[in-house]
């Protein structure tokens, strides 16, 4: 069974990115925030915007380990390793966010219909 998002895209690889806030991040205000995601995020974002998709999951309401999840969907594994690498040049990876575990995985790569057992 291949995995079929919106408008069409398939996913080779999905990406688990469990991320951490970092002081310096938390400090800046809201504005600067969204200016420091328009500056440094969205543009390695519009790089490749046909092959990785992202979505954002808020868990530090849960969890002391780390505050956000990034969930990457990819059309490969080289356009991902690729947005990474893009990624690390910029102050969002080490600086404000320590990256604290990347869990890569493949959905339901038996094929078939996932069920409990």
């Amino acid at each position: 069974m291949t995995i079929e998002t919106r408008e069409g895209f398939r996913p080779a690889l999905t990406v688990f990115m469990l991320v951490k806030s970092l002081p310096e991040w938390l400090a800046l205000p809201g504005e600067q925030r969204r200016q420091a995601l328009a500056q440094h995020v969205e543009p390695v974002l519009a790089r490749y915007r046909d092959d990785v998709r992202l979505r954002f999951y808020d868990v530090e309401f849960y969890s002391a380990a780390v505050t956000d999840v990034w969930v990457w969907e990819a059309r490969s594994h080289e356009a991902y390793q690729h947005l990474v690498e893009d990624l690390r040049d910029t102050p969002f990876w080490d600086r404000y966010f320590q990256i604290s575990n990347i869990l890569p995985g493949v959905a339901n790569p038996y094929g078939g219909t996932s069920q409990a057992a």
